[in-house]
């Protein structure tokens, strides 16, 4: 009796050690980040049939899209002069029977003009969107304190696509899903932290992805910009900072209307961003950026190497706490597939002495570099 009684405790001992490491920081026990992705570039092949499986793999698993839009029109809500550059509050459909707000800044100069979306960060502050790139026009005070709150924070105080409009290129901002007009509420701004786990669920449910939502609409917005008769089709740009900066790769990697890419303070392969204590595996503001098992099939920068030959510029906070491992081996093999296909002098990242934030010397480095890429400047 007293050996089966023995027993049966080492027994509870050992159920209860493995119930109690079933999670592993954060991590189900026994799965490890993936290291080998079979639909990387391997430097061999057609390099032209190895993007489009890739952008069709990408594009499978992001779930279901939105309708497509029926029209490119827009409406003008808000007008307003500025320097060098007329700012318009719109309203145009991103998707069929879904109209949203968005800021479109005009050069004064005649057009056709080179175009730039700016796309915003996360930060998880969701009651303003567009209004973190471009200064904000038809809002209420309250947004607008929110705005230059904001701008301290993350922007050196400086509107970034109203600086670029300043600089001759038309800029569009739109909310990504969640953020400003586009969350809970009847107004769209009372969306809460825990909104995104709640709504990336049902949209799995639904067959889609959040991130497929957000990328999709993106990729919309690239194409209506495109549509107007003021913007050059062949000279548009995507940047952003942060989730800005993961939304414009994607763009780029998915849309042939992008000719160049700036993304700042959002890179780092799938591994790193794994590893005990890293920000990403607390959930949060994942949900928007991981594409559903994309994993088993490439990795971020095997993503982001699918805007080859494109112009791109990449760029990453030295400090940046939120990405403090694999931003230089993601970089180095993004450099290796631009250099492989020829046009190594249209690739360039850097690590900048910086945290996660989009300063001034950054903001003209990127504003440098799309007069190179879409203007035609020297370098």
């Amino acid at each position: 009796m007293r050996r089966l009684t023995l027993s049966l405790l080492l027994t509870i001992a050992t159920l209860t050690s493995a119930t109690a490491q079933e999670v592993v920081g954060r991590l189900p026990r026994g799965w490890q980040p993936q290291q080998e992705y079979p639909l990387a570039w391997s430097g061999e092949g057609d390099f032209d049939a190895w993007r489009t499986e890739g952008r069709n793999k990408v594009v499978e698993l992001m779930g279901l899209p939105p309708k497509a839009p029926r029209t490119t029109s827009y409406t003008t809500l808000a007008t307003e002069r500025r320097n060098g550059y007329t700012a318009h509050k719109i309203e145009f459909e991103i998707s069929e029977g879904n109209p949203i707000k968005a800021y479109l800044l005009v050069p004064d100069t005649p057009g056709p003009h080179p175009a730039l979306v700016a796309m915003h960060d996360h930060g998880a502050k969701f009651s303003i969107g567009k209004e973190k790139v471009i200064r904000p026009i038809g809002e209420t005070p309250e947004v607008c304190a929110e705005a230059e709150d904001w701008l301290d924070k993350c922007y050196d105080g400086v509107y970034t696509g109203d600086l670029y409009a300043s600089q001759g290129y038309v800029v569009l901002a739109v909310d990504a899903l969640l953020w400003g007009n586009r969350g809970e509420g009847s107004d769209g701004r009372q969306t809460k932290y825990d909104t995104q786990q709640a709504l990336a669920s049902n949209c799995l449910k639904l067959g889609t992805s959040l991130v497929g939502i957000i990328t999709w609409d993106d990729l919309r917005s690239i194409e209506w910009l495109a549509a107007q008769e003021f913007v050059d089709p062949e000279r548009i740009g995507v940047y952003g900072h942060s989730m800005g900066g993961h939304r414009a790769w994607m763009a780029a990697a998915l849309s042939d209307k992008v000719a160049a890419v700036a993304s700042v303070c959002w890179m780092a392969t799938s591994h790193a961003l794994l590893a005990q204590g890293n920000n990403e595996l607390k959930g949060g503001s994942a949900f928007t950026m991981q594409v559903p098992m994309l994993s088993r099939w490439m990795d971020n920068p095997d993503v982001a190497a699918l805007a080859c030959p494109k112009h791109a510029l990449f760029i990453s906070g030295a400090q940046d706490k939120l990405f403090p491992a694999g931003v230089v081996e993601a970089y180095e093999k993004m450099a290796s597939v631009w250099a492989g296909q020829g046009t190594k002098d249209r690739f360039e990242w850097i690590l900048w002495p910086s945290p996660h934030y989009f300063g001034h010397d950054m903001q003209a480095k990127v504003g440098a570099f799309f007069d190179v890429a879409l203007k035609g400047k020297a370098k």
